[in-house]
């Protein structure tokens, strides 16, 4: 469903990301890990057609983002780590708006925004003004903007980062249940996190960025063997020394 082929981003003599590739198939949820500034948000912007690669290709869902960039951007659903609400909107008007601007058949738009408040388990807010909402409910309004099209893909950029820990497990919840088809459509997932216990709890596969390149691309089982941690690899993979039992639990921290 995703193939990235040599993705590359300079800006000026900065190289933000080198020569990054990789594939993602369909149903799999993919945690997406590295330090701040490795270029983990400049690759799924590229892969999303917000930031074009200074070289590199990459497909999405079939569909080449050069040659069908307009095809390419349907398929995929995207929630960066703002999500782009209109607080002034209600859940309802915002989501008719974004189901019309991501070109949602008019005759299947009230279906689509009735399957997205359904899944996001927004119903009882439906007509509340998003500004009044809690953090975690404006967290699930960005996550139905990210699939009222009903997107055979998924990049979600830091999706619990300042939530409460009820709020975090509902929306690992909700993002276990997107990529298994449990109420809707299977969508393939790239999940960027901070949170090794929220890659542990949802992912099935992990790549590491350091410094603009791909470091590491295995399955969480490959990766736990033997009883290694995470944060271990971590640590490894962005500082070239292992985690302590005192600082193990820094990257999980840091957001």
């Amino acid at each position: 469903m995703i193939e990235a082929r040599a993705l590359t981003k300079r800006y000026g003599e900065v190289l933000a990301v080198d020569s990054v590739s990789f594939t993602v198939e369909r149903g799999e949820v993919v945690g997406f890990l590295g330090p701040n500034g490795a270029g983990k948000t400049t690759t799924m912007r590229m892969l999303t057609g917000f930031v074009p690669p200074t070289d590199g290709s990459a497909r999405i869902a079939g569909h080449d983002i050069f040659e069908e960039p307009l095809e390419a951007r349907r398929a995929v659903g995207y929630l960066p780590e703002t999500p782009p609400l209109y607080p002034e909107m209600t859940v309802t008007s915002y989501l008719r708006y974004v189901a019309k601007i991501k070109d949602v058949p008019r005759a299947k738009r009230k279906e689509a925004l009735e399957r997205a408040l359904e899944r996001c388990a927004l119903k009882d807010v439906r007509t509340r003004v998003i500004g009044t909402l809690s953090k975690g409910f404006r967290q699930r309004v960005g996550l139905a903007q990210a699939i009222v099209h009903d997107p055979p893909v998924l990049i979600l950029d830091e999706p619990t980062v300042g939530l409460d820990p009820v709020q975090i497990g509902e929306i690992r919840g909700l993002i276990r249940e997107l990529a298994s088809g449990g109420s809707g459509g299977q969508h393939t997932v790239i999940l960027s996190t901070h949170i090794m216990a929220e890659v542990s709890a949802i992912c099935r596969r992990v790549i590491l960025i350091n410094e603009g390149r791909k470091t590491v691309d295995a399955t969480l089982e490959e990766l736990t063997r033997g009883g290694r941690s995470l944060e271990s690899l971590f640590a490894r993979e962005t500082s070239g020394v292992e985690a302590t039992a005192t600082s193990a639990s820094a990257p999980e921290g840091a957001r």
